[in-house]
């Protein structure tokens, strides 16, 4: 067995505290059962991030500092959705149509001023989309992170990439609502705890392990 030690080169696995009115959010209840480990010979360091516009953005921030992680992975809750969501894009507003889980709702606001108007991830999504599917568990390419806290994340975090540590790979992946969640929301899809760490697996060693992605169709028509 290896033995894990803090020389080692890290992955950052974050997901999010509930929100809206939920008593879990799947996104971290499944990645905290990650920290500590190792994937592809790389640690794995997990952070739970506040549901909250801005104050996310600085904990992260403080978490990339400390560890310097080669890469950083978050993950959210898209409840409605019935597959892995694997993020393309995010866009650089805030719109929330609910407030955040400090009583805030900006709306139509950057979430960063005179910053480009979007950043595409750098991970290499169409191999991880591969490699989930070789998994047989359901996924897709998806082309909106929304207009909440998943997205003002995605984009601070990849601006923060881009401006300051292009060394490091990263992005963000959306998952459905675990069954425990489902049962409260009529005809809503849900994945189990379990599919939803392999896939957590699978994706992190695919973007550790692949150099470049590969150009597969995964687009919508709509």
């Amino acid at each position: 067995m290896t033995k894990l030690t803090s020389s080692m080169p890290c992955v950052l696995l974050t997901g999010f505290a509930p929100f809206a009115g939920e008593s879990i959010n799947p996104s971290w209840q499944t990645v905290s059962k990650l920290d500590d480990s190792l994937i592809a010979k790389h640690r794995v360091i997990t952070l739970e991030l506040p549901c909250e516009f801005h104050r996310s953005l600085a904990i992260l921030y403080q978490a990339i500092e400390q560890h310097h992680p080669v890469l950083v992975l978050c993950v959210g809750q898209a409840g409605g959705r019935c597959e892995i969501s694997i993020e393309r894009i995010a866009i650089n507003i805030d719109d929330a149509r609910i407030d955040d889980n400090a009583g805030n709702q900006p709306i139509d606001t950057p979430v960063i001023a005179n910053a480009p108007a979007a950043y595409f991830t750098n991970l290499p999504i169409k191999r991880m989309l591969l490699a989930l599917h070789q998994a047989e568990i359901p996924a897709a390419i998806s082309n909106t992170a929304g207009t909440y806290v998943c997205n003002h994340v995605m984009y601070g975090l990849l601006h923060h990439i881009n401006q300051h540590e292009p060394q490091i790979n990263g992005g963000f992946v959306h998952v459905p609502y675990l069954p425990s969640q489902a049962v409260h929301h009529n005809g809503a899809p849900s994945m189990s705890e379990d599919t939803l760490l392999s896939a957590l697996k699978v994706m992190i060693n695919e973007a550790i392990s692949a150099k470049q992605d590969i150009k597969v169709a995964a687009g919508t028509t709509h």
